[in-house]
């Protein structure tokens, strides 16, 4: 089962940007996500089968202790109004033990059921989790941050309450049901037939209130993904928000959705709520059905006083499993709702997995073509049309051109974050597809406009580019980056803690950060996409020597709109409308005076003016 996507596609990969929505609303099949579920329980099958065995123990003495309390009862009128003291002496002392192994074993079963539930809730995160990393970049273009983190926690801790609360109950509930009506035949069939008369109502009752909640459960959930959306997208961008005066439209926005979960909750929880106080009353009604045929039968001496009030204890045993089962495939909805998700993550494709005898790769000179090269992030939208060009091994290539023209695109192919739907690239002379995947990737070193930098030290944070450098080599790089002067000036050096996304830096200082990260990776083919455009001029210039160090004797891809800083490469090439307009070096498009003339003519006036 997919994930519903919004026709709209937009790209990702380095350029490409996340949006909030959630998945549409489908029916489920419930059967098909228990049955799922279950090969998760199955991994803990051994525990699973100690737990039922308690659970058996456990049933068994609730059915014995009834039938002993009747015995009791009619002991104590034994022949002519004279009290068995003995046999109650051994009934008390049984019924003494039997409460407690009872409390014994209970403790046990929910000791072990709280260890099985997060165990599978463990498994089932990392399925999740280890799945995300291998789905393509065009599932995160298509679904907000916060609705993927909302499956992975929300959706899963609903399954592990679930878990942990109701196995237990459904389980012994069964083995209840099935042994008192066992012991009400045998004591009394008028008895059992009149306590039964009330279950087509509690079934009645069961089914038609959960066919409601089943919707406003999984409804639930899909609000909750796109509030926990919202709010992600908000605090990650809480400086534009503040900038652009944005904070009553974002707290209207949030009450919104807030609303629209609050009244989907409460819809959800009153309607279930309606089960237990109905099916009191239906029970209290069978119970005095109970109570007033049983009179009538021992005043005609057809039952003891016994047995109508161990019959009263059994048809309690039998009621109430009826209601504790109604109430947990009530809240299994909730539960099943969030597996549904989860699943849905599960399902997903993957990446395309390589090739049959994909190859490793080793010495990678860096020769790069492009062969009419065509690609859309939708199938009826193209982005590059026929696009071809061949770039030699050690050369620097700028991308230039407006918006949206392909630029991103074109190294999004390179690197493989998406295939070509027509064409093929190739590098050093090989299809890219007959490369595997992870070797090829270990190929680029990659320095964003947005340099993301993970929770940790700086030493950490560079170190990602090759996670077995040492410290020494680290440093290096971080030297060759112009990063290490301003790293050493701060308080703890390189053990320095970065908050999150480096929010505690400079743009500058996260760029060369960056720019250390992909020297120490060492690459064959460097992407910079805009790396330089979001600081200041001194930094820029920093930065460009910076960069300058590591594209030597490289091939690299720089995509920019700042033609001042391109005016060196080796190639430059003008991207419109998915097509290369222009090729050549700076001063053969200059004499052209063409688009790349005219570009840069422009930006020329701009700066001029400043």
């Amino acid at each position: 089962m997919q994930i519903q996507k919004s026709p709209s596609i937009r790209p990702g990969g380095f350029g490409g940007r996340k949006r909030h929505m959630g998945p549409v609303i489908k029916p489920k099949d419930f059967k098909k996500t228990i049955s799922r579920l279950w090969r998760y329980f199955k991994e803990e099958e051994k525990l699973l089968v100690l737990v039922f065995i308690f659970i058996i123990i456990t049933s068994l003495i609730s059915l014995a202790v009834p039938y002993l309390i009747g015995r009791s009862i009619d002991v104590m009128s034994f022949g002519n109004g004279l009290v068995n003291f003995e046999m109650l002496e051994i009934i008390v002392i049984v019924l003494i033990c039997s409460y407690i192994v009872d409390g014994i074993l209970n403790f046990l079963q929910g000791y072990f059921i709280a260890g099985i539930s997060q165990k599978i809730v463990k498994n089932l995160r990392n399925d999740l989790f280890k799945k995300l990393q291998k789905l393509p970049i065009s599932f995160f273009d298509t679904n907000s941050n916060g609705d993927i983190m909302s499956r992975l926690s929300n959706d899963i801790d609903n399954v592990s309450t679930t878990i942990s609360q109701s196995t237990i109950q459904l389980m012994s509930g069964v083995i209840s049901i099935v042994g008192s009506l066992i012991m009400m035949l045998t004591l009394s069939t008028w008895l059992t037939l009149a306590s039964i008369i009330t279950i087509p109502l509690v079934f009645l009752l069961t089914k038609t209130i959960a066919k409601r909640t089943k919707f406003l459960f999984k409804e639930q959930q899909v609000e909750l993904g796109k509030l926990n959306g919202m709010i992600e997208e908000s605090i990650s961008g809480i400086f534009v928000v503040k900038a652009f005066n944005y904070e009553e439209r974002v707290v209207e926005e949030f009450y919104s959705i807030n609303n629209k979960l609050c009244n989907v909750g409460i819809k959800a929880q009153i309607l279930s709520g309606f089960i237990m106080p109905l099916m009191n009353v239906i029970n209290n009604i069978g119970f005095a059905v109970v109570a007033g045929v049983g009179g009538i039968l021992a005043v005609r001496n057809m039952i003891t006083v016994g047995i109508i009030a161990s019959f009263l204890s059994y048809s309690r045993q039998f009621t109430r499993p009826l209601n504790d089962l109604a109430n947990i495939f009530n809240t299994l909805q909730s539960a099943v709702a969030g597996a549904e998700r989860v699943f849905e993550v599960l399902d997903e494709n993957e990446e395309d997995k390589d090739r049959l005898n994909a190859r490793e790769i080793s010495n990678l000179k860096g020769n790069v073509i492009f062969e009419n090269v065509s690609f859309g992030y939708r199938e009826d939208v193209l982005i590059l049309k026929d696009v071809s060009f061949h770039v030699k091994a050690g050369s620097n290539i700028a991308l230039v051109g407006p918006t949206g023209a392909g630029k991103t695109t074109i190294v999004n192919l390179l690197a493989r974050f998406y295939d070509v739907s027509k064409g093929k690239i190739l590098i050093d002379g090989v299809d890219i597809r007959d490369y595997k995947r992870d070797y090829l990737r270990k190929c680029f070193g990659i320095v964003l406009q947005d340099t993301y930098l993970f929770s940790g030290t700086i030493m950490e944070n560079i170190r990602y580019g090759r996670l077995e450098a040492t410290d020494e080599e680290v440093e290096k790089a971080a030297i060759m980056a112009n990063a290490d002067v301003f790293i050493r000036r701060m308080q703890k050096g390189y053990e320095t803690v970065l908050l999150d996304g480096g929010s505690n830096l400079s743009q500058g200082q996260r760029q060369l950060l960056s720019i250390a990260r992909a020297i120490l990776s060492d690459p064959d083919i460097l992407i910079l996409d805009e790396a330089t455009s979001s600081v200041d001029t001194r930094t820029e210039l920093n930065i460009q020597e910076a960069m300058l160090k590591l594209m030597k004797g490289r091939t690299s891809f720089i995509i920019a709109h700042r033609l001042s800083t391109i005016r060196d490469a080796d190639t430059i090439m003008v991207v419109d409308d998915g097509q290369i307009k222009e090729k050549g070096n700076h001063n053969e498009l200059i004499d052209k005076k063409g688009v790349y003339y005219d570009m840069y003519s422009k930006q020329l006036k701009k700066e001029d003016k400043i």
